[in-house]
């Protein structure tokens, strides 16, 4: 029996590249996308050729009325869930502190923390009531950033900031659910070759800051889907409340 999984933000970079992933590991794949429809059609179609049932789950997640219909689609085309991936998340272009504006910073946080808590608390809903498998009745991994620990100063406190929102969030959320068989956990992706750096208007960014990692590269998408893979599967079973550095060692 393949399992259901719902990935947000899943038409670009690591959600694209993690619904890719799943699909080959067995899952067949909720499919959240905003706007860009031609990206998660194409996920879509890579998918499927990989043996998933798929489908579009479009919705802005910083919309409570989205997430409903999100969650109604998933309850009507499978009726059940067993792990999401909460990747659903926006930067601003760079700027100092003394240049945030209340509708920048109500965009960052409605979307990486209230819209990614709201995600979460509907999938546990769903988990707590179904059954488990091998013990476990579902699992979760949130989407975090590097930037939470480095703090990101001149360029995207804000983001940063709602970042470590969401490993709190994560270290919460998994004592909360423990007992109910439901692992939660998060990755926190550092420089990596996606188009996010563009939309905030530095694509220069991975070029100056590779020669500071450890690893003297920047990252793959498809290297932080493999670690979200990995803490979904059930080789992670004994693994809850961790948040795992997908980072080149910064």
């Amino acid at each position: 029996m393949r399992k259901i999984l719902l990935i947000t933000g899943a038409s670009a970079g690591i959600g694209a590249a993690t619904a890719r992933k799943a699909a080959r590991a067995g899952y067949d794949i909720a499919l959240n996308y905003h706007s860009n429809i031609d990206g998660a059609k194409a996920v879509m179609a890579e998918a499927q050729s990989a043996g998933a049932r798929v489908i579009l789950c479009p919705g802005d997640v910083a919309d409570p009325e989205a997430i409903a219909d999100i969650f109604a689609r998933i309850d009507k085309e499978f009726g059940r869930l067993d792990a999401l991936v909460n990747n659903a998340g926006v930067v601003d272009t760079v700027a100092s502190v003394t240049d945030f504006t209340h509708a920048r910073l109500r965009r960052m946080f409605d979307i990486n923390v209230i819209g990614a808590m709201l995600i979460a608390k509907e999938a546990v809903v769903r988990m707590q009531k179904q059954g488990p498998e091998q013990g476990q009745r579902g699992a979760i991994v949130n989407t975090s950033s590097i930037a939470a620990r480095l703090g990101s100063g001149h360029t995207f406190v804000d983001y940063a900031a709602s970042k470590a929102a969401i490993d709190t969030f994560t270290k919460g959320l998994s004592d909360e659910v423990a007992p109910d068989g439901i692992r939660v956990n998060a990755v926190r992706p550092g420089i990596i070759e996606t188009d996010i750096h563009a939309k905030a208007g530095a694509p220069e960014r991975v070029e100056q800051i590779t020669p500071s990692i450890p690893l003297r590269r920047s990252g793959h998408a498809d290297e932080v889907a493999d670690a979200i893979l990995y803490l979904l599967s059930d080789q992670a079973s004994y693994i809850t409340g961790t948040t795992l550095d997908v980072s080149g060692g910064r």
